[in-house]
């Protein structure tokens, strides 16, 4: 594990290890975000993330529970339908927690995203590029594009002066999405970590 310098104390929220689950439904993306138990299994939900789709500025918000009665944090893009759209973390009260923007022009070819939050700088990229050709390919092809395959792909966020592991994403062979996500880095705070590790998933066709 990486240990922060003494000036750059450890977030307010620091959760090593966690699970997300994708749901489908008619209009609303849900993710589950599930915590590890010990034993590393699936453990309790720790957040119900949305994503209304048809929005000019992409939100999603993670509620405390299935009630969603409590918001506890969500993410938002600053610009409308942009691909390069920032978009802000932000916890319950509105302040905000870091950010993150997909890097298009490193994207054509091998999925990239940055991401900031207090004392992290971090750039995240697909980590085998032979499985990112792939998929550009296949989409590519006529008709044949249209068939959905589960491609198995993960995403190494690094630190931008160190080279140290800060947030992996690992996807797990499915029908429905499942990702394992680490958080080595324990100056990255979870609602942050957590917003990227969903939005890998809910943005990455944009």
């Amino acid at each position: 594990m990486t240990v922060p310098p003494a000036s750059q104390p450890q977030a307010a929220m620091v959760v090593p290890l966690f699970f997300i689950r994708q749901r489908i439904t008619v209009m609303v993306n849900r993710y589950e975000v599930r915590a590890a138990n010990p034993d590393g299994t699936e453990g309790p939900l720790m957040a119900l993330a949305e994503q209304k789709r048809m929005k000019l500025k992409e939100e999603v918000v993670f509620y405390a529970d299935e009630s969603k009665s409590r918001r506890v944090f969500s993410f938002k893009a600053r610009q409308v339908l942009d691909v390069n759209a920032q978009h802000d973390v932000f916890d319950e009260y509105g302040a905000p927690l870091g950010m993150f923007s997909k890097e298009f022009g490193a994207s054509l070819l091998r999925s990239t995203w940055k991401l900031s939050a207090p004392g992290v700088e971090a750039v995240g990229q697909e980590r085998k590029l032979s499985i990112a050709l792939l998929r550009r390919f296949w989409d590519l092809i006529p008709y044949i594009g249209d068939i959905w395959v589960p491609f198995v792909f993960h995403f190494d966020f690094l630190d931008s002066k160190t080279g140290a592991p800060v947030l992996t994403s690992e996807r797990k062979m499915a029908v429905r999405d499942r990702y394992t996500v680490t958080v080595p880095d324990p100056r990255l705070d979870f609602r942050v970590a957590a917003s990227m590790a969903v939005a890998l998933d809910a943005l990455q066709s944009r």
